[in-house]
């Protein structure tokens, strides 16, 4: 009864997240692409990444399996050939996803606290550099889960569906690349995000305190800092996206966490895959987010928005007539 009832939330809730996630990452792909929201060439390419990541995760994740499975639970894409490269995109995507993060975030740190280091590294080449490294890495890194899989069934010599092989839970080579894969994604972003966050933080507090005290505390002085509250409105839109990361991939961290210390495998009781089903659940919510975050932290993102919405909106009063 207990898993019925999920299933019966998360059927529901996946359609929600499409419905939503990919109109606004298109969105958000279209405007950032533009380069009219004030923010620099570097930073404009690492948000069109993470959109295009999180759009293709909905996309190949969600909908071609997730509500696939729920809705049309037998189609050509069940085939195992078809299957087993859908489970090899869906892994670079989510993967580029949250490493795309990553590096938005290490960019943010250098331009933030790397003063020197700024001027040579937070440029559109070194971000185009970057982006196309880590996918090409990705592509190479997720190919063996090809391998990992095989037909659940032979119908008309044709295989269909797939399962995961029994030695991929039993070859020290395969358990090794399955401990390497979830340490990778998201162990290691989770805790490097956490600790770039902290240094940027440490740094603007210590900048702040040095500016206040070469201000001086002068009755007559303005107590305003211009250039601090520049820098302070800069950092929203990294830490409000990291910060967003971190919550909604916390289950999922801790559910590995769990699964390391307890020992426990993929011998789960109805609880605990229940919490393993959430945390990835909401690791697909954290590709619906950043729009709303841009939203809400980006004056001339919304301008844009504002502008995209008033467009349409006289594109169809003029189509109706």
């Amino acid at each position: 009864m207990m898993l019925e009832a999920y299933y019966s939330v998360e059927k529901t809730f996946y359609v929600i997240i499409t419905s939503i996630g990919v109109p606004v990452n298109l969105l958000a792909i279209t405007i950032l692409s533009q380069g009219k929201c004030g923010l620099s060439t570097c930073t404009n390419r690492y948000l069109v990444a993470m959109g295009t990541a999180d759009l293709m995760v909905i996309i190949i994740e969600v909908i071609l399996y997730r509500i696939s499975v729920h809705y049309f639970p037998v189609t050509v894409l069940n085939i195992t050939p078809m299957e087993s490269i859908r489970v090899v995109l869906s892994r670079i995507a989510l993967d580029c996803s949250v490493w795309f993060t990553v590096a938005f975030t290490f960019d943010r740190f250098v331009a933030i606290c790397c003063h020197k280091l700024k001027a040579t590294y937070c440029t559109g080449k070194t971000a185009a550099t970057v982006l196309t490294a880590t996918g090409v890495l990705f592509c190479m890194k997720n190919v063996p889960f090809y391998f990992a899989l095989e037909p659940r069934k032979i119908i008309n010599n044709v295989p269909w569906f797939l399962e995961i092989k029994i030695s991929y839970y039993t070859d020290p080579g395969w358990r090794g690349f399955d401990w390497f894969d979830t340490v990778l994604t998201p162990l290691l972003p989770f805790v490097a995000i956490l600790i770039l966050n902290a240094l940027t933080v440490r740094h603007i507090l210590v900048a702040s305190r040095v500016r206040k005290g070469l201000k001086g505390r002068n009755k007559g002085e303005s107590r305003t800092d211009p250039e601090m509250e520049s820098r302070r409105r800069s950092v929203v839109l990294l830490f409000t996206l990291s910060g967003s990361f971190i919550l909604l991939w916390l289950t999922t961290v801790t559910q590995f966490l769990y699964y390391q210390i307890t020992g426990t495998g993929g011998e789960w009781n109805d609880s605990e895959y229940i919490f393993y089903k959430v945390g990835f659940l909401l690791s697909t919510l954290s590709c619906c987010t950043n729009t709303f975050i841009y939203v809400a932290t980006q004056s001339k993102f919304r301008e844009q928005v504002k502008n995209h919405i008033t467009s349409v909106s006289v594109f169809i009063k003029k189509t109706s007539w």
